[in-house]
This record gives C-alpha cells, sequence and structure tokens, in this order.
C-alpha cells in the first residue's frame, strides 16, 4: 500500500520559515517523482516543488513564486522528501499536500500535474503579516 504523510505545517509571521516531512512508504524515491503542492481556499491547486531521481540523480523543479526562498531535498534512508521554506509571505499561506508520480522527471510537475497518482493528506501552513 502506497502513503505519504506530510507534516510539519503550522503558524509562522511573514518572514519565517517551516519545514515540511514527506515520509513515503510503498514506493521507491528512485522511481517516483515527489512533489509538493498547495492550495488556497478559492484558489486552484498550484505546484509548488518537485524532487525526481528518475533520470538525474537530485533533479529538481520549483515554481517560480517560491524560488530562491524554498528547497526541497529528499533522504532515501529516511524515504523522506522535505520541504524548507524560508521568508515566507502571507500569499504562501495554504494546505500543502505531497504526491508522487511513477517515471516523472523534476519539470513534470509543471507540464504534466495530472500525473501525479499518489497523494498525502496535506498539512496547513498560515503565514500572518
Amino acid at each position: 500500500e502506497v502513503q505519504l504523510q506530510a507534516s510539519g505545517g503550522g503558524s509562522v509571521q511573514a518572514g519565517g520559515s517551516l519545514r515540511l516531512s514527506c515520509v513515503v512508504s510503498g514506493i521507491s524515491l528512485d522511481k517516483y517523482a515527489i512533489g509538493w503542492f498547495r492550495q488556497a481556499p478559492g484558489k486552484e491547486r498550484e505546484g509548488v516543488s518537485c524532487i525526481s531521481n528518475v533520470e538525474v540523480p537530485g533533479d529538481t523543479y520549483y515554481a517560480n513564486s517560491v524560488k530562491g526562498r524554498f528547497t526541497i531535498s529528499a533522504d532515501n534512508a529516511k524515504n523522506t522528501v522535505y520541504l524548507q521554506m524560508s521568508s515566507l509571505k502571507p500569499e504562501d499561506t495554504a494546505v500543502y499536500y505531497c504526491a508522487a508520480g511513477w517515471g516523472l522527471i523534476a519539470q513534470a510537475m509543471h507540464i504534466l500535474p495530472s500525473e501525479f497518482d499518489y497523494w498525502g493528506q496535506g498539512t496547513l501552513v498560515t503565514v500572518s503579516s
């Protein structure tokens, strides 16, 4: 059974930092891209960042809105993907989900978001001004 367990959300002030974790079980991080998506109230789901070892080890993708502020990483030994979020802004407020897509490169988050098959339950990030 494939499971993705997201955690680490919380409430912070603008300029603060949070680290999200996604513990993955039932699949290999060498065969699946793991992406972080977010959805704010009343807005469409947005792909935030993705990491993949499928073609190039450590291949990453970042949405323009988070480049330079967020860093994605993976600990294969722990089957965990992290999203370090810094310089947080109120517009980063959303429920953050991690998802897995078989055989995808990191850029697939932007091109083929529907190809992410497995989803975690989401963790809420609230950034106050």
